[in-house]
């Protein structure tokens, strides 16, 4: 009978997309040691700190494949399948986005400029904070998915998503503080060398961007 019930309402996503989060988080979060060993210039170190990013990218994208090919695609899921999937693709930026981090400062062995290096790396953890808010938020997923996205456990939700909201506004501010350390001191700097480090800026705002967007999935869950 179990069997049979599962295959007409078809087993929980919850499991698989909170697997898929942590995994997310994970990544974001070598970021803050990948940039402390860039910063001391130890190369070897953050070849194996890239390393593990990527690895981690990878196991989130088989994840992400397997929750998609196992979605249930019944009538009787609590919310739209599609919502689940969005939510699933915004998850999965943040490996790609600490991926595409990790590549381009390894790859042009990136100096972080010592006169924006404090702010800069408060800068990554404020958005692995984000990341690991976010994870905290997917976390409920599985009492959201068995109270069908209603009551005292939405309300908590509702409140790590205003958290979320709270730490992107910080991230942004923190954002333009390392823009303008950085902006006051291009002029000592190779152009080439200024513009990727903007590009490292703005690619670490997105892991932030990116949390958030999670708590905006998660808030269309619960208005269903």
């Amino acid at each position: 009978m179990t069997n049979y019930i599962t295959k007409i309402f078809g087993a929980s996503p919850v499991a698989p997309m909170q697997d898929h989060m942590e995994v997310c988080f994970r990544a974001a979060r070598a970021l803050v040691p990948f940039f402390e060993k860039a910063m001391a210039q130890e190369w070897d170190a953050v070849g194996e700190l890239r390393k593990q990013i990527v690895d981690l990218e990878h196991e989130a994208d088989d994840l992400k494949k397997l929750i998609r090919g196992q979605l249930p695609k019944s009538m009787f899921m609590p919310v739209p399948r599609e919502d689940l999937l969005n939510l699933l693709w915004t998850q999965d930026q943040i490996p790609n986005k600490a991926r595409d981090i990790s590549g381009l400062v390894l790859g042009r062995r990136m100096n972080i400029p010592e006169e924006i290096r404090e702010n800069f790396l408060a800068y990554v953890q404020r958005n692995s904070d984000a990341a690991k808010k976010a994870r905290k938020s997917v976390r409920e997923l599985d009492e959201l998915y068995t109270t069908g996205f209603r009551g005292a456990e939405a309300d908590f939700v509702e409140k790590l998503v205003g958290e979320l909201d709270e730490i992107e506004n910080e991230t942004d501010d923190m954002q333009a503080v390392v823009r303008s350390d950085l902006f006051a001191i291009e002029k000592n700097l190779p152009p080439v060398d200024v513009i990727f480090l903007y590009r490292i800026i703005e690619l670490v705002g997105e892991i932030g961007d990116m949390a958030q967007r999670i708590g905006r999935r998660l808030e269309l869950l619960l208005a269903h």
